[in-house]
């Protein structure tokens, strides 16, 4: 249950045996359905969840319509952030599309664990500089590639999401409609 997290942390931090039993310790475990929302635009974010197995998307509502923000995979840490960071209410819904198996803590927990283990420290400065990235590189493509390229990247990038993600949600994530990537996709198969 704890190797995909253990894999990921090692990336960026090495924790000794007795520190990795600390962390396992501060996270439990947790399954949820499909369609089971983690977190919900006006509530705050009370967890911060690792991705064992499945997929989750993070949303934003707006006039009544669902604009896909982006899409956690397995091995990732998943979370409305801002409102985990500064536990205010959030303005963006997580929600599986998966059912998923999630390692999950808590908002004090985590404060415990930066006390704790103050490697913790570095590990939550790396998960927020990859989250600043992430985000970046989505706002540079929605300025600079058209719609195509941006399909061309997240085909290359994230093509088994394609088998496993609702299309209309991957068209929602590139600011595109489900009719026009299936135009895309059709030109592209041409």
């Amino acid at each position: 249950m704890f190797e995909g997290f253990h894999q990921y942390i090692s990336q960026v931090v090495s924790f000794t045996d007795k520190e990795k039993a600390i962390l396992e310790n501060a996270f439990t475990f947790r399954e949820v359905p499909r369609k089971y929302k983690l977190t919900e635009e006006g509530k705050i974010a009370r967890e911060l969840y690792f991705i064992v197995k499945g997929l989750v998307r993070l949303y934003y509502t707006k006039d009544g319509e669902e604009i896909t923000g982006f899409i956690f995979r397995e091995n990732l840490f998943a979370s409305s952030y801002d409102s985990f960071l500064r536990q205010a209410p959030s303005i963006q819904t997580l929600e599986t599309i998966e059912d998923c198996q999630l390692l999950v803590i808590n908002y004090n927990a985590m404060q415990e664990l930066y006390d704790t283990l103050p490697k913790m420290q570095v590990m939550g400065r790396k998960v927020a500089e990859q989250r600043f990235i992430n985000g970046q590189m989505i706002l540079a493509s929605f300025i600079l590639d058209s719609p195509e390229e941006r399909y061309r990247k997240f085909e290359a990038q994230h093509g088994d999401l394609l088998l496993r993600v609702p299309h209309h949600i991957i068209a929602s994530y590139l600011g595109i409609t489900p009719v026009s990537m299936s135009r895309i996709r059709k030109r592209l198969m041409e």
